[in-house]
């Protein structure tokens, strides 16, 4: 077992946001976590890569219990983060960003900058150019693309198609398929679950804080339930929805009582 979230529990203030998760992660699987806004999808990746404490339960990655693990070293311990929101460094140029990913290495990054401009092209075209000033999908290339060079055993992805026009989202898609097929674990919390689920080997979904189904991604994209709540189903079929938490609703892809893109822009953890 790679990555193994254990019964955790985590809370802003008042609000319990995770009322003991758990979910495991094999290596070399795509797994993806789904669920509406305010689920506690996202505030389960940022505690696993060090950005959210944990109020009970355990986190534990390749052998090793990490729930005490400062965000930096969870990054050289071999997690990496491409945040909700990109949170990309918006006066740096295209080059800058990607080496931003690998500044906790001591050794050569060469191979992995390499290796980011041949998974992402349009990177290597535009590497002088600065960030903030690309389209969204060239960004999400970019905070994926910078995750990479820190050499991740995992990769956490939180979001990667919000807002892309959907030629893009198969492309974003087509490349996280190829990240796996290279080698690295995925962690996906995504929103567009149909699509999510096509490329994971498991999934969980996620209500209120906790989860409510697991099965293989081939399983639930035929479940009734599933199909009701996250695929275009019929609603008939979907289960009542649990009422959320004070502060979890509204928020468009955030997590209780965090705005978007929130304290990951430019976090040791994803980098």
């Amino acid at each position: 077992m790679l990555l193994e979230i254990d019964d955790i529990h985590v809370h802003y203030g008042k609000i319990a946001a995770l009322k003991g998760i758990s979910v495991q992660v094999d290596r070399g699987e795509i797994v993806t976590l789904i669920g509406a806004n305010g689920a506690g999808k996202t505030t389960t990746l940022k505690t696993v890569s060090g950005l959210r404490d944990l109020s009970a339960g355990a986190v534990r990655f390749d052998g090793a219990d990490i729930s005490k693990m400062p965000g930096h070293k969870r990054v050289l311990a071999g997690i990496g983060q491409a945040p909700e929101g990109r949170g990309i460094f918006p006066g740096m140029t295209v080059e800058e960003n990607l080496l931003m990913g690998a500044y906790a290495r001591r050794d050569d990054s060469s191979k992995e900058l390499a290796e980011a401009y041949e998974l992402f092209p349009r990177l290597a075209e535009r590497r002088t150019q600065a960030g903030g000033t690309m389209s969204g999908g060239e960004q999400q290339m970019l905070a994926i693309g910078r995750a990479l060079m820190a050499k991740p055993k995992v990769l956490l992805l939180d979001e990667p198609s919000m807002g892309l026009a959907p030629m893009l989202v198969q492309q974003i898609f087509s490349i996280i398929e190829e990240i796996n097929r290279r080698g690295t674990t995925v962690l996906l919390v995504e929103q567009n679950a149909q699509q999510a689920l096509q490329i994971a080997h498991r999934a969980y979904v996620l209500e209120t804080g906790r989860v409510v189904k697991s099965a293989a991604a081939s399983e639930l994209l035929d479940d009734p339930q599933v199909r009701a709540a996250y695929l275009g189903g019929d609603i008939g079929d979907a289960v009542e929805a649990e009422e959320p938490e004070p502060g979890e609703a509204g928020k468009p892809g955030g997590e209780a009582g965090e705005p978007d893109g929130g304290d990951d822009a430019g976090g040791a953890a994803k980098d």
